[in-house]
């Protein structure tokens, strides 16, 4: 069902319990739960059930969303961040909460960014990817320090872009191949181990890849001749590859071929067709296949009206 009292966005960011839209003047509306400011509207007023502008925010070119906090991205490069901040996702250099919008120092030439639960990452023009908050690796300094300021991922270059899974970021560089690091206990690094990884590493077998999402322990990729591979946590099908059956590697989703563009959730799995029309797969409790049910699904099936 449509969103009342939206029109002309170009793009949209959720998070865990709150959503982000981005208007094509630039400017940044958002509602739902409000408990640590992430709708940026000065307040931490419980939940908005209407779209409500952020507070003093224009000239936005990209969102995202993380657990509790929300980032964007200004036209002249810069980030801006809200919301929640206990383990320094703002990159503020504290651990305040803020209700509007900061705007993180020391980071410009930003042209990408992304954030998950309590940390937030951008791709610098140069290539380069800073990385800031919680840290179980996936900030890819060798350590799990926590960092209230970006910091840039070492040893690793040539990124066109990035993507933030639950405590691990995948990276998509210029030549089409695949980096990963951070948490793998269920192979979403896709290296063949399900060993956690404190520096970026390739991940396997993939080539001519042209987009990336990473799920919570799953990750999803689309490559240049329309097909869609997966990694990591299956357990309720969300790898679409008919089984249950975790992957430490890639493998192409069978049957599936002609997509556009990819996403990923929690457990399950969405691919746009060329045609238009929309697949998904994965975990179907609260209807998030779209196919009418509340079955889950191991392989891809058609979302319905699409």
């Amino acid at each position: 069902m449509p969103v009342p009292g939206l029109s002309h966005v170009i793009s949209i960011a959720g998070g865990r319990s709150h959503t982000v839209a981005l208007q094509q003047g630039g400017t940044v509306l958002a509602w739902g739960y409000n408990g640590y400011g992430q709708l940026g509207d000065g307040t931490t007023t419980s939940r908005r059930y209407f779209p409500a502008e952020v507070s003093s925010l224009n000239g936005i070119t990209a969102i995202a969303a993380g657990y509790n906090h929300s980032v964007a991205l200004h036209q002249d490069g810069t980030v801006w961040t809200w919301g929640h901040n206990g383990y320094g996702q703002l990159g503020d250099g504290t651990t305040t909460l803020r209700r509007s919008p900061v705007q993180v120092p020391g980071l410009t030439g930003i042209i990408a960014i992304d954030a998950d639960h309590y940390y937030t990452v951008a791709l610098r023009e140069d290539g380069t990817v800073w990385a800031w908050g919680n840290n179980e690796g996936q900030l890819g300094d060798g350590s799990t320090i926590d960092s209230h300021w970006p910091v840039q991922v070492p040893g690793i270059g040539g990124v066109a872009a990035i993507s933030a899974g639950y405590h691990y970021i995948l990276a998509l560089h210029h030549d089409g191949t695949v980096s990963s690091w951070g948490r793998n206990e269920h192979g979403q690094l896709g290296d063949g181990t399900k060993t956690h990884r404190f520096w970026p590493a390739q991940v396997l077998g993939l080539n001519g890849i042209t987009a990336i999402n990473a799920g919570a322990y799953h990750a999803v990729a689309l490559r240049q001749d329309g097909t869609v591979w997966t990694w990591g946590y299956n357990s309720n099908g969300q790898l679409g590859d008919g089984t249950r059956t975790n992957r430490s590697s890639p493998f192409q989703v069978p049957e599936l071929g002609g997509i556009a563009a990819i996403a990923a959730g929690l457990q399950h799995t969405v691919a746009l067709i060329e045609d238009g029309a929309v697949w998904s797969w994965g975990y179907n409790a609260y209807g998030q296949l779209g196919d009418g049910t509340r079955t889950q699904s191991h392989s891809p099936g058609r979302v319905l009206d699409f």
